[in-house]
């Protein structure tokens, strides 16, 4: 049997020795919880075959972790409630929730292992996808998104979601669309610039939801300005993303589309502004990885859950979720410790984005060079000046060889010609004839 397959959750000391013992002279393998809190961390990194959870809890009652639980797709295993005190009305809603069981205080022999019995031998079925937030965390900063999110739910307008990249815009969009209704949301804006109304028509009653709209050509803002007027007609609500700055948009999106979808705005915070939610997430994210690829136990220790709450994520939730799956993948069963974590951050920091191949360039860039700015300006505009300067100089350096570039300062090709086209420089003529290789 593997090891911890049932989890006993109880505040009372005697109950979980007495429960213990009794399962462990039967054969099985036991692991305690003295409260919902301890329950939360050992779900956060092991998967129990079965959890024994008490109702009455002084932190926080069982049928709220239940509920926890069940939100954030880690309700994968058999939970049987216990209580000497629960309602009939409990008990239903418990059930309702998922729970397989109920068992009634003072637990009999019998009972207890009837009700083990049957939870060997129950099939859990697939947790369904979540519409709600808690992949994106559960702080006060991402309920005050819901809340907004769930104002403007209420509007028949198009959503415009604001944001760094990789901050959960799709789940956003997700938590907008009603359970069942058509999600459609296309990995390029070609589609919209070829057949815009076969893309309306797909999203009917539903939602189209617009990846990065900050870099859209012109022939798919064109597009989109034909569907618009047509999403009331079809039951669409249209919600888009946009990872750039409202201000930066002007010589990109034509000046009636920038009207047009920035009458409702919903800013999304980036991670490091809710650093509290990092070591859950990691924790969670670290569970649903395990699960996912059938891995043996794996946990972060508490230094190592720090060290990645003191990141500055430039790269937000998919970064995150990123590391995390390559540290649960790449490791062995037990301890995931500060070295590892160390170790993993030092290899892929100039792969971080800009933010970090910017401050590597900091380092790079001759003393002298630095009196050529401004350095009275806004930091905005300050920052926009070095990057000019800094990959016109990258450019340079690499004789126009734009995946020597991208190599060089740790961007993605489509980055770069992005941040490129934000800058107003240049691309040289033999990489956009895609002789840069």
């Amino acid at each position: 049997m593997a090891k911890h397959e049932i989890l006993i959750v109880d505040d009372e000391v005697g109950i979980r020795e007495l429960l213990s013992e009794i399962l462990q002279d039967e054969g099985y393998a036991v692991a305690c919880a003295e409260n919902a809190e301890a329950a939360r961390r050992y779900r956060n990194q092991n998967e129990p075959k079965l959890v024994l959870l008490d109702i009455w809890m002084p932190d926080t009652d069982g049928v709220t972790l239940l509920k926890e639980w069940s939100r954030n797709g880690q309700l994968t295993m058999p939970v049987v409630m216990m209580s000497g005190h629960a309602t009939i009305d409990t008990a239903v809603e418990a059930t309702r929730i998922g729970a397989l069981d109920f068992l009634e205080k003072p637990i009999g022999l019998q009972k207890l292992l009837a009700a083990v019995k049957r939870a060997s031998t129950h099939q859990i079925a697939p947790p369904a996808a979540s519409r709600g937030l808690a992949s994106l965390g559960s702080g006060p900063l991402i309920r005050e998104l819901q809340e907004a999110l769930d104002h403007a739910a209420k509007q028949h307008l198009p959503i415009l979601l604001t944001g760094e990249p990789g901050v959960g815009f799709e789940t956003c969009a997700h938590y907008l669309t009603a359970p069942g209704a058509a999600f459609i949301a296309p990995n390029s804006h070609d589609e919209l610039a070829l057949a815009p109304q076969e893309l309306l028509n797909k999203a009917s009653n539903g939602t189209l939801f617009l990846r990065d709209i900050a870099y859209m050509e012109h022939r798919a803002q064109a597009g989109l300005l034909t569907i618009l007027p047509r999403l009331g007609k079809h039951k669409v609500r249209l919600i888009a993303a946009c990872s750039r700055p409202l201000n930066q948009l002007d010589v990109q999106i034509e000046a009636e589309l920038q009207r047009l979808i920035t009458q409702l705005i919903v800013p999304v915070p980036p991670l490091r502004q809710h650093a509290g939610d990092i070591p859950p997430l990691a924790e969670m994210l670290l569970a649903q990885t395990v699960t996912a690829n059938r891995l043996g136990p794996r946990r972060f220790s508490h230094a190592a859950l720090q060290l990645l709450a003191k990141q500055s994520w430039p790269g937000n939730h998919d970064q995150l979720a990123n590391i995390v799956k390559s540290l649960a993948l790449t490791g062995r069963d037990g301890e995931i410790d500060v070295p590892a974590v160390s170790r993993l951050l030092a290899q892929l920091a100039p792969l971080c984005g800009e933010t970090a191949a910017v401050a590597a360039a900091v380092v790079t860039t001759p003393v002298q060079d630095m009196r050529a700015f401004d350095l009275d300006l806004p930091l905005r505009e300050a920052r926009d000046q070095f990057e000019r300067h800094y990959l016109e100089r990258q450019i340079e350096l690499a004789n126009g060889n734009m995946s020597r570039v991208a190599e060089r300062i740790g961007l993605e090709r489509t980055h770069l010609y992005r941040k490129l086209k934000q800058l107003g420089i240049q691309v040289p003529k033999k990489a956009r004839a895609g002789n840069d290789e």
